[in-house]
């Protein structure tokens, strides 16, 4: 403000040493006082942004976002905030688990202006202090953790630190959003150990599958074996029921014919000449079978004496004269 009137003041005595603008230079001065309270009592204040302003020293109000009027000399801006989420990176550090394990932890925090006279007198620097208590509250939530632990309770870790910042921000007149751990990273050595023990679990899980996989397939072979004896003892018994019942019904067909045909000769032979037909066939079949006999094998079976077969021979010409002639009767 100091500097605009000063400049009015200059352009002023200068207008006085201008014989065309000597007259005037009282109505210039009085035009750059008035230029210079205006450009210095009109403030404009963007979105999402609050002025704080001190009247002589004291807070005073807060300007909101559009056209505001302030008393220069009297009112002065003190503080700017913005009202928008602002990301804050807390610089990496070392925490001490549980278990006496160095953890290098880096994370990120979001936190809001929610009060602006309290963002302005309630901390010096509510940015640093926001930070070192987050770094001070992580090494709390890590010690209370094993190393293992840590890995599958980052939101856990991230809740505890939330809650702790935002109690302690309502002084500050700001509101911490959430809390993000972005890297947990153990000692080198620490790190070769996890992975040989991932690895033997890996090695492990791969040996029991193996096994369980070969238990499995002996279980199906053994099972597909059994099914196949079945079906196979199933299959013979199927086949010995069929058998059986086609053996015996081709027994009870050939019984049936024989006796059709035993029937038939018996019919044959009560008929008038049915006897001597049956003792001439009778005596031709016995006549072949003894000629075929002779013929078809070296072993010839022949009577107990010669004189036999004579009389078998004679008993068989008998039956065919006889046949004969009563053949010849019964055609006369």
């Amino acid at each position: 403000m100091f500097w605009k009137l000063a400049v009015a003041i200059a352009a002023a005595v200068a207008a006085s040493f201008v014989p065309a603008l000597s007259a005037y230079w009282f109505w210039i001065l009085v035009l750059g006082v008035v230029i210079a309270f205006v450009i210095e009592g009109v403030r404009i204040v963007p979105q999402q942004s609050a002025w704080v302003v001190e009247r002589l020293g004291r807070f005073h109000g807060t300007l909101e976002p559009g056209l505001n009027l302030i008393i220069p000399f009297l009112d002065r801006v003190a503080y700017v905030h913005s009202l928008k989420e602002v990301p804050l990176d807390v610089p990496e550090q070392i925490c001490i688990t549980k278990d006496n394990t160095q953890l290098t932890v880096d994370g990120i925090l979001y936190y809001q202006v929610t009060d602006p006279r309290l963002a302005s007198y309630g901390s010096s620097n509510y940015v640093a202090a926001i930070t070192q208590l987050a770094q001070t509250t992580l090494r709390s939530e890590i010690g209370k953790m094993e190393l293992d632990k840590t890995f599958e309770s980052r939101d856990d870790i991230n809740r505890q630190i939330v809650h702790a910042l935002d109690e302690a921000g309502r002084n500050w007149g700001i509101k911490v959003l959430r809390y993000e751990i972005k890297s947990l990273t153990p000692p080198e050595t620490i790190l070769r150990a996890m992975q040989a023990q991932i690895t033997a679990e890996r090695e492990k899980r791969a040996l029991i599958a193996k096994s369980e996989g070969q238990r499995q397939e002996e279980i199906n072979l053994a099972d597909g074996e059994k099914q196949a004896a079945v079906l196979r003892s199933e299959g013979e018994k199927q086949a010995a029921i069929n058998k059986a019942q086609g053996d015996a019904t081709a027994i009870r067909l050939i019984a049936e014919a024989t006796a059709s045909g035993v029937r038939a000769v018996a019919e044959a032979i009560g008929d008038k000449g049915g006897l001597e037909a049956a003792n001439l066939k009778v005596a031709q079949q016995y006549v072949e079978a003894f000629a075929g006999l002779a013929k078809t094998n070296n072993t010839l079976i022949v009577p107990a004496s010669a004189g036999d077969v004579a009389g078998f021979v004679a008993t068989a010409m008998t039956v065919l004269d006889k046949t004969r002639q009563a053949q010849a009767a019964a055609k006369a």
